[in-house]
């Protein structure tokens, strides 16, 4: 039988390449999403697709609501999602989710614990990314440490690995990883206001990112926009 791993899958085109990577290691892939009051609730209909399509051996939907605390254009309808890519390096974004990825790790150490499975996957990345303080080296190897420290599995000797292969990749890079690999990234959701149909903005920080990474790959890119065709912030 092979290996069980866990991975992070936001429905996104990181976390949909890093699935792919888990499935061409060999590992037996338990996909985890959340339901945490994002407003574009659409990337939960692409994550269940990109994981039909890559394999998976399970994927479940956990639903809790950070929205409840807010301090996020991303689960606070009162704050808006910039669109003028006008943030200042060094700055953190408003896009930023307090705490979230320590808390979706979390959520995924235990499930891991449960299904003896010694690797996580996550898309985090350090070099085209939107500056979150979660997403940097340093804070996966300290993540991984506590994790070591603070379960049974750990404990134990059995250790645990936290994998995020698209970590010094820039976004053209992981895209033409994951057009290697067979990903479909027409399935694909990354926009941080898209539409019930998964129709992206064409305008916010994620939507920047994903555009300008197929341009320097020099690859389709098959994002739909719900914006009219021939926008110049849309091509």
């Amino acid at each position: 039988m092979p290996d069980k791993a866990v991975i992070l899958l936001s429905g996104g085109l990181d976390s949909a390449t890093c699935l792919a990577e888990a499935r061409h290691q060999g590992f037996s892939a338990h996909c985890l999403s959340f339901d945490y009051g994002q407003r574009h609730r659409a990337e939960l209909r692409a994550a269940a697709r990109v994981a039909a399509t890559l394999g998976a051996a399970e994927h479940r939907i956990l639903k809790l609501d950070l929205g409840q605390f807010g301090g996020s254009a991303l689960t606070d309808p009162s704050l808006a999602v910039p669109t003028d890519g006008a943030t200042r390096p060094g700055e953190i974004p408003v896009t930023y989710v307090p705490a979230r990825n320590t808390i979706l790790l979390s959520l995924s150490l235990a499930w891991a614990e449960v299904l003896n499975a010694h690797d996580i996957f996550v898309g985090v990345n350090a070099v085209d990314y939107s500056g979150y303080p979660d997403c940097r080296p340093e804070y996966i190897a300290a993540f991984e440490r506590m994790a070591n420290l603070a379960t049974r599995a750990g404990t134990e000797g059995c250790r645990l690995n936290l994998r995020v292969p698209l970590m010094r990749l820039s976004k053209a890079e992981i895209i033409r990883m994951g057009h290697r690999l067979g990903v479909d990234y027409s399935l694909t959701v990354s926009c941080y206001q898209a539409d019930e149909e998964g129709r992206a903005c064409g305008l916010c920080d994620a939507c920047r990112l994903r555009r300008e990474g197929f341009a320097a790959a020099r690859l389709p890119d098959p994002t739909r926009y719900a914006r009219p065709a021939g926008n110049p912030r849309q091509a």
